[in-house]
C-alpha cells in the first residue's frame, strides 16, 4: 500500500496503542509514541498494532504511517482511527440473581445448593448438516 517511490516509512501513534515492526531476519523492534524511528520498505517487513484497552470514545487512537522517498524526502501519510473494544464474559457466579463483573467465585466453580461459580450449557449438535 506504500506510494509509489517510497524506500522508507515511519509510525506515530497516540499513547493508548502499541506498534511493533518486525524486519525480516530482525527481531521486533518497537516503537514508542511519536517516535521519529524510520524503517526501510522490504517485502518481509510486518507492521501489527495492538490495543490493551477499551476506548473511553470512539475514534480516540489514532496511527499515523508517514512514506519518505530516497533521502528522506515525505512523500505521504495513511492514518487509521482506532476504537478498542471491551469484551468481558460477567456471570452470577453465587448464584443469587445478580451478574457482577468482580465476583471472587469468578474462576472457580463448586457443586451444590451452597456451590458457586458459572453453569454453562453449550449446544455441540449440527444445526445444518
Amino acid at each position: 500500500a506504500a506510494p509509489a517511490g517510497a524506500v522508507s516509512f515511519g509510525v506515530k501513534h497516540t499513547e493508548g496503542v502499541s506498534v511493533e515492526v518486525t524486519c525480516r531476519g530482525r527481531a521486533e523492534v518497537g516503537s514508542a509514541p511519536g517516535s521519529g524511528t524510520r524503517w526501510l520498505l522490504d517485502e518481509g517487513t510486518v507492521l501489527r498494532f495492538s490495543m490493551s484497552q477499551a476506548s473511553s470514545e470512539v475514534n480516540d487512537n489514532k496511527i499515523t504511517i508517514s512514506f519518505y522517498a530516497e533521502g528522506g524526502q515525505p512523500i505521504n501519510q495513511a492514518g487509521i482511527f482506532l476504537t478498542g473494544i471491551g469484551i468481558s464474559l460477567d456471570i452470577d457466579a453465587d448464584r443469587d440473581g445478580v451478574v457482577e463483573k468482580n465476583n471472587p467465585n469468578k474462576a472457580s466453580w463448586s457443586w451444590g445448593s451452597e456451590g458457586h461459580g458459572a453453569i454453562l450449557l453449550v449446544s455441540c449438535d449440527k444445526e445444518s448438516p
